[in-house]
């Protein structure tokens, strides 16, 4: 059988195949009401296509663990037990056609309060329902965002708590994977890069206590989240600056941390953290870095970055540059991709009973 459909156990959860959903924001969700950041139809809709097309493990998007938390006030979030009830039926469905559900649990950081990306996604305030974006630092992202509020020591440690809050609750919710999100210039992966924290307490200049927040979270959901269930983290493996960044050689390094503190899979992207960068991209332009981290720590990775075929990625899967690949807009772009895949490979695939006279 095709390396990308044999599956994948990890602690006592077993993955059917290496064909994973990755994260990526909706902006769908209601901004305010009784059912702000809680799942609906188009979330339900959007998330079992795909678990009816044969992908494995269905990761979902940056789902909040507080208000000020969201990247827009249209993004999902785990902070009350409404949003509980709602992610149910979605997770309900998900193990029903054999999909593992994830949950990516996420703070936006100093990238909070922006509009949905295809009205342009810039800033906005309260008369949108926006707020006072968060940060390690009094830095903002770029020229065009609001300098973040810097979060106090005792700030940060209610957030630590929010993490293992919103965990318990996606527990509760019926996921079988939690995700911490630490990519893509959010609130985790500002603290983690010396770009954006210039902090000079226990939380900022070395590397060990730009790391601490990182730490504190991933022991905070750890200590909450079943003992055989995986803990996933998501990386931006580089800020893609010539100096003053986050490096893969960080990347590396905090691996081996994140894997002794109980992390079961680096889920490798990059970029984000640092405005005006130039990004090489390119089919598969991300899965070297995932590559080296498999290569030089114990802990197993997934691929990102433009993995569209299915020779392509089972070509990365056979070299052993990752153990899952994660697809993102092709998978926007063609939710049976996995079916699809698996009748070119020769893979085997579970088929939805009402849909076997398409087999």
């Amino acid at each position: 059988m095709s390396t990308l459909f044999q599956p994948l156990t990890l602690r006592e959860v077993t993955i059917p195949n290496r064909v994973w959903m990755a994260s990526m924001c909706q902006y769908s969700a209601e901004s305010e009401g009784p059912l702000t950041g809680a799942p609906h139809d188009w979330h339900f809709a959007h998330y079992a296509a795909r678990a009816t097309g044969g992908t494995g493990l269905i990761v979902t998007e940056a789902t909040a663990v507080s208000p000020e938390g969201r990247i827009s006030p249209y993004d999902l979030g785990l902070w009350n037990d409404t949003q509980v009830e709602a992610f149910r039926r979605i997770t309900r469905f998900l193990v029903a056609q054999g999909t593992v559900p994830a949950v990516q649990l996420a703070h936006g950081g100093r990238k909070s309060s922006t509009e949905r990306t295809w009205k342009g996604g810039a800033p906005i305030g309260p008369e949108a329902h926006g707020w006072q974006p968060l940060g390690p630092s009094a830095v903002p992202f770029d020229e065009h965002h609001p300098v973040p509020t810097e979060l106090t020591t005792d700030q940060i440690s209610e957030i630590v708590g929010q993490f293992a809050a919103a965990a318990r609750r996606a527990h509760a919710a019926g996921f079988e994977i939690v995700e911490v999100h630490g990519a893509h210039g959010y609130l985790i992966n500002e603290f983690l890069s010396p770009h954006s924290n210039h902090r000079t307490d226990a939380y900022g200049g070395s590397y060990e206590n730009r790391t601490r927040f990182a730490r504190e979270v991933v022991d905070a959901v750890r200590e909450v989240w079943p003992e055989d269930k995986p803990v996933f983290f998501r990386i931006s493996a580089t800020d893609w600056l010539q100096e003053g960044g986050w490096t893969v050689e960080d990347t590396v390094r905090f691996a081996r941390d994140l894997h002794a503190h109980g992390i079961d899979l680096l889920d490798v992207s990059t970029g984000g953290n640092a405005s005006g960068v130039t990004i090489p991209t390119g089919p598969g332009y991300q899965v070297p870095f995932a590559a080296r981290v498999k290569a030089e720590t114990p802990l197993p990775v997934a691929a990102v970055g433009l993995i569209t075929e299915a020779e392509q990625a089972q070509k990365i899967l056979a070299n052993g540059e990752a153990d899952a690949v994660l697809l993102g807009r092709e998978l926007l772009r063609n939710p049976y991709w996995a079916r699809q895949a698996a009748r070119e490979l020769g893979g085997e695939i579970r088929v939805p009973d009402p849909y076997h006279r398409s087999v």
